[in-house]
């Protein structure tokens, strides 16, 4: 199978705006997560609606599609910047991995895990989950649980803990249960990919405010491969602080 990494870029961000071009010791955020990327996989495209984000992925050799500035999520940009970049390129990839533009220490171990569940030629869609060991985080409502099945296919994302474990005081919970985090990272096949961005938003994805959820429902297969690695977003400027040393 022919892997391409694409990673989606906005610089409007309400919490951050401009952040894909911040600096971090000499390498704007955009560069490092591109460079995380390239590691792993031999054809990395950022996809931006921004002339700002395109000139700086220009100008240290990167790829970069344009696309439209109407897109609600990266899965949007991604279905219509893997068509511009195959036709620019006349190339045809039959994976594409979506990667988020805020993690500029991304591991690279990730991106092979998730390349990994492509053994499988049934896999339609993959992502990540990371066992949770702090029990704040399940029942913090910004880390999404996951359940799984038997065969490694996530069953619901919440924003709620679960399951809920009953009979035992909520402090228990984490002894009593092996809960994951949802990790944000997917790929998909490219005709799963085109035919997902045609879907009607789901009650559950409203709900939730979790687009997954809408592959779910329309019974769309989502394989998990699980992480011990912890993956940390950039989402306002104090984050940025909190985690610059790992870069000196």
């Amino acid at each position: 199978m022919k892997f391409i990494g694409i990673i989606p870029s906005r610089y409007a961000s309400t919490r951050f705006p401009g952040k894909p071009l911040v600096d971090i010791y000499g390498k704007t955020m955009i560069r490092r997560v591109y460079e995380q990327t390239a590691k792993i996989i031999d054809t990395v495209v950022v996809a931006t609606d921004d002339e700002r984000i395109e000139k700086e992925v220009k100008k240290f050799g990167g790829n970069v599609i344009m696309t439209s500035k109407n897109h609600k999520s990266g899965t949007d940009r991604c279905a219509e910047a893997i068509d511009k970049f195959q036709e620019l390129k006349n190339e045809k990839f039959d994976v594409i991995i979506n990667i988020q533009g805020d993690e500029p220490f991304i591991d690279p171990e990730q991106i092979k895990k998730i390349i990994s569940c492509f053994d499988d030629e049934e896999t339609q869609i993959a992502t990540l989950i990371k066992p949770i060991n702090n029990i704040d985080d399940i029942f913090n409502p910004n880390k999404p649980k996951v359940l799984i099945n038997k065969n490694k296919q996530a069953i619901y994302f919440s924003r709620s803990p679960i399951p809920f474990v009953r009979n035992f005081d909520k402090n228990l919970w984490i002894d009593k249960h092996q809960f994951y985090n949802h990790i944000g990272l997917y790929a998909y096949k490219y005709d799963v990919l085109k035919e997902i961005t045609k879907l009607q938003q789901s009650s559950l994805e409203i709900a939730e405010s979790l687009e997954q959820l809408r592959w779910i429902e329309n019974d769309y297969k989502i394989r998990v491969e699980i992480t011990q690695n912890e993956s940390v977003s950039i989402d306002t400027p104090e984050d940025l602080e909190k985690i610059k040393d790992r870069f000196k």
